[in-house]
């Protein structure tokens, strides 16, 4: 048996190192991702540890690669480049005209307030200024991909919290492409002084920009045009990711970094007519492109070198989540976010990121930072993190315990977003929906047939005052604060539904609902058997996505046989049980 061992690894190293890699990586992947869905723990930080175990283990020597190996920064480099591509599809002007203020005035300023920080701790410790100023402005960069993604998991993409995180991720994106840029130039590259360098690094990447805008608008939609004639969707995403190869080596050639000229070619793509069609085949392996970023990185970890320094890596992690998420929270409290909004905000971006790593690998090719420095930012980058998720679903709570204690104030809902005072304070026995997504709109638009006094609580500032023009009752707030809900007139109110299957919110707005009006009917939407149980045992009435939908599929199945004789509800609850 040792024998056939020895010679499956021995074959193992024949084949190409960096297929034996990724192979491993993704079989790896698949197992963590399993482990982390049960707990309902973050995937990505999930990735992060499964690079860290495969490249602390001995499964790289199984691999046939070795830690130094240049494959894994080759890996790495893809993930990056993948990575980039797809932040550019997905990169909205659109939304960042909506959010400039957030992104211009709260972003400039936490980035600025904690990269000048940060730097000037680095120049206190002896590293020159060009590698004081890399340090700086990647601690200042925030994990855009975990923050994002949580908000998408607790369904909270539409909290103030999360419009303004996004508002300075954006912020921070276009700041990660503009420091590619001038980082030749920062490094002495090319000769000349460095204002000098910075003013030409600047120019090609106009140039380079303004370049792949002209392909895109004049050259990439006819291309395109002739491609979906074919009626092939293999030619049609070839295309695309050969685009994507293209544009991005034409960054790397010009010294502009594969990262930038992929990043460009996201763009070029995202603003063509075939924008949608090109989400929905690229879009679906993002998963894919995280899960090979996030690994890579973890296998760039050297946990003999984290544990000989831990009281390091302790205070750096410590020092990263608290300043920079307390700069955070300052800056949009400045700008005028309620406090819960900001504590969640601050939560989300407290943490360094992804594209802090990609600014230390880029620094590193004009001069390579000592091994204790670069370990030292791998570690807190992958730690801080992991606690990002842990950090978003305690702020509430948090915030609680602060409002009680007098330390922080919940802002009154603005104006702006209600509807007319009088017409809130004289509504009752009323229904109020919270949330008005498809369920919450045909809910609204039924209620109001019957003659029922509907209020909607709604966190897509949009959408209010759209209701607001209508004349529907309507409150820009959040259901798990007091004073919205005493605002909504809840004791005065029949039922309350929740409309949005988000059960971490429903469970903690529950308690406070049933505190001001006892008798009140809740309903709640669950997309799971164990989401279920937690809310019927808050005596809450579940609708059960997954159950209604199975019903549906039931009923309209037996009717094309012409079968009468089966009830659906009775087949589904027989299954489900044996489930």
């Amino acid at each position: 048996m040792l024998m056939g061992i020895s010679n499956l690894a021995s074959g193992v190293v024949n084949v190409s190192p960096l297929f034996a890699l990724l192979t491993v990586v993704l079989a790896m992947a698949v197992l963590v991702s399993l482990l982390f869905m049960r707990f309902r723990q973050s995937l990505l930080v999930g990735y992060l540890l499964c690079g860290v175990v495969i490249g602390n283990c001995g499964l790289l020597t199984f691999a046939g690669v070795s830690k130094d190996d240049p494959v894994i920064s080759h890996l790495a480099e893809i993930g990056v480049i993948l990575l980039m591509f797809t932040l550019g599809i997905e990169f909205s002007v659109k939304e960042l005209s909506h959010l400039w203020r957030k992104a211009l005035a709260g972003g400039g300023v936490q980035v600025g307030v904690t990269a000048g920080l940060a730097g000037c701790v680095a120049s206190f410790c002896g590293f020159p200024l060009a590698d004081s100023i890399v340090l700086g402005v990647a601690v200042a960069l925030s994990s855009t991909a975990v923050a994002m993604k949580t908000f998408q998991d607790f369904g909270q993409q539409n909290n103030p919290g999360a419009r303004a995180s996004l508002g300075i991720a954006l912020f921070q994106d276009i700041l990660v492409i503009l420091f590619f840029m001038v980082m030749p130039a920062l490094y002495g590259k090319g000769g000349g002084s460095v204002g000098g360098g910075i003013a030409l690094a600047m120019g090609k990447g106009v140039a380079f920009i303004a370049g792949a805008w002209l392909l895109g608008r004049y050259g990439l939609t006819p291309l395109l045009h002739v491609v979906a004639r074919t009626r092939s969707r293999e030619l049609f995403t070839l295309t695309v990711i050969g685009l994507c190869a293209g544009v991005a080596f034409a960054g790397g050639a010009l010294d502009l970094s594969l990262a930038l000229g992929a990043f460009a070619a996201g763009l070029v793509v995202s603003e063509s007519i075939y924008s949608h069609r090109i989400l929905s085949d690229i879009l679906p392996f993002k998963d894919l492109f995280l899960a090979i970023f996030f690994i890579s990185v973890g296998l760039l970890i050297d946990v003999t070198v984290a544990v000989a320094a831990w009281q390091k890596v302790l205070l750096g992690s410590t020092l990263i989540l608290v300043v920079k998420g307390a700069i955070v929270f300052l800056t949009l409290k400045w700008l005028g976010l309620q406090g819960r909004a900001a504590l969640l905000a601050a939560a989300s971006l407290a943490s360094t990121g992804e594209f802090s790593l990609v600014l230390m690998g880029k620094a590193g090719g004009y001069r390579p930072f000592d091994r204790e420095t670069e370990q030292m930012l791998l570690v807190c980058t992958a730690v801080t993190m992991a606690f990002v998720p842990s950090l978003m679903r305690a702020s509430s709570p948090v915030a609680r315990w602060l409002e009680r204690k007098g330390w922080m104030t919940a802002r009154k809902v603005t104006p702006e977003g209600l509807a007319p005072a009088k017409a809130i304070k004289e509504i009752s026995d009323h229904a109020v929906i919270c949330g008005y997504g498809p369920v919450g709109r045909s809910l609204n638009e039924a209620l109001k047939r019957c003659g029922v006094a509907t209020l909607v609580m709604e966190l897509n500032s949009d959408t209010a005052r759209a209701l607001k023009k209508e004349g529907q009752p309507v409150l820009f707030a959040d259901a798990t604060h007091p004073e919205a809900l005493d605002l909504a007139g809840i004791q005065r109110a029949r039922l309350v539904a929740f409309t949005f299957p988000a059960v971490g919110m429903t469970c903690a707005a529950v308690p406070l609902v049933r505190e001001r009006n006892p008798g009140i009917f809740i309903f709640a939407r669950a997309k799971f058997s164990e989401e279920v149980e937690r809310l019927r045992a808050l005596g809450v009435q579940v609708i059960h996505d997954e159950r209604e939908s199975a019903v549906a599929m039931v009923h309209l199945a037996m009717s094309s046989y012409q079968r009468k004789d089966i009830d659906p509800e009775e087949v589904v609850g027989e299954a489900m049980e044996v489930r």
